[in-house]
């Protein structure tokens, strides 16, 4: 018996390992969580995210901020306090930290894998599918967020969790983004060059600037590489980012709401600017004429 085509690839494996220190591990987590919420679902299809499955993913990436903080935390400091406490908790910079750690592991279709799974269908059907469906896991991820924290308004003392899941939502739907970024440039011929984290880089870079990635050499290499620039730039947006979501956090289910419809819109916005470089270019995906 042949079996359908996993709709995505499982978390990829970067060589050389990683460190093994709580970042990588947080990394790690968080790749495994993006896999959970694209794995085996047809595209196209409402992802159980509303309360479901981005509810379960939600709390795993909470852990692995949690993780992250308190390492960086250790790092900086040498204390064991409590995230949220004090200046230890640097939630513009564990979040970039987390993310760029992260993103070699994401599960990027290659464009054969995404015609396989849209057989028939030319590069503007696809795209379009894809931005529908990757805008529908966002905002589940913002409704489910939203839900949490509508959750912690009757018990007071659980507040403190509140930045850590605020944190979460922003890294699992900046990941997203950047899986769907990565696919966009698969399907239109043109995926960043280099090994799985020089490609990381080149979309993270694409993410923060909401553009495609700049052809040629050192296209995208900001932050690939580290530099202080890139990885400022990042920083920056990851915390806009954050303090957007920020509406989560409205009492009762409102912020529920605010965050689906928010997150639905920017990453709609994020796949519009990025689609209107790759089709300005004139390029088409290999195969396709």
């Amino acid at each position: 018996m042949t079996l359908p085509p996993r709709d995505v690839p499982p978390p990829r494996p970067v060589e050389p390992e990683p460190t093994t220190g709580p970042l990588a591990r947080a990394a790690r987590s968080v790749a495994d969580a993006v896999g959970g919420l694209l794995g085996d679902r047809p595209d196209g299809e409402e992802p159980a995210g509303k309360g479901g499955r981005a509810g379960a993913v939600l709390r795993d990436v909470v852990t692995a901020v949690g993780t992250a903080a308190r390492g960086a935390r250790g790092t900086e400091e040498g204390t064991d306090r409590d995230p949220g406490a004090g200046s230890g908790w640097h939630p513009g910079t564990v979040l970039t930290d987390l993310l760029h750690a992260a993103a070699p592991r994401l599960p990027i279709r290659d464009g054969a894998r995404l015609r396989a799974a849209h057989p028939g269908q030319d590069e503007v059907a696809i795209a379009d599918a894809l931005v529908t469906r990757y805008a529908r896991i966002t905002a589940g991820i913002g409704a489910a967020t939203g839900g949490l924290t509508a959750a912690q308004w009757f018990a007071p003392p659980s507040m403190v969790a509140l930045p850590l899941e605020l944190g979460a939502e922003t890294v699992l739907v900046a990941a997203v983004e950047v899986v769907l970024i990565g696919e966009l440039h698969e399907l239109y011929g043109r995926p960043a060059e280099g090994d799985a984290r020089a490609r990381a880089g080149a979309y993270l870079t694409s993410w923060t600037r909401q553009r495609a990635v700049e052809s040629g050499p050192g296209g995208g290499g900001l932050i690939a590489t580290l530099g202080s620039a890139g990885v400022n730039a990042l920083r920056r947006r990851v915390t806009r980012r954050l303090a957007r979501n920020v509406s989560s956090a409205a009492p009762l289910l409102l912020g529920a709401g605010l965050a689906a419809r928010s997150n639905r819109k920017a990453t709609g916005q994020l796949a519009e600017a990025v689609l209107a470089d790759l089709r300005a270019t004139g390029l088409r995906a290999p195969g396709r004429g």
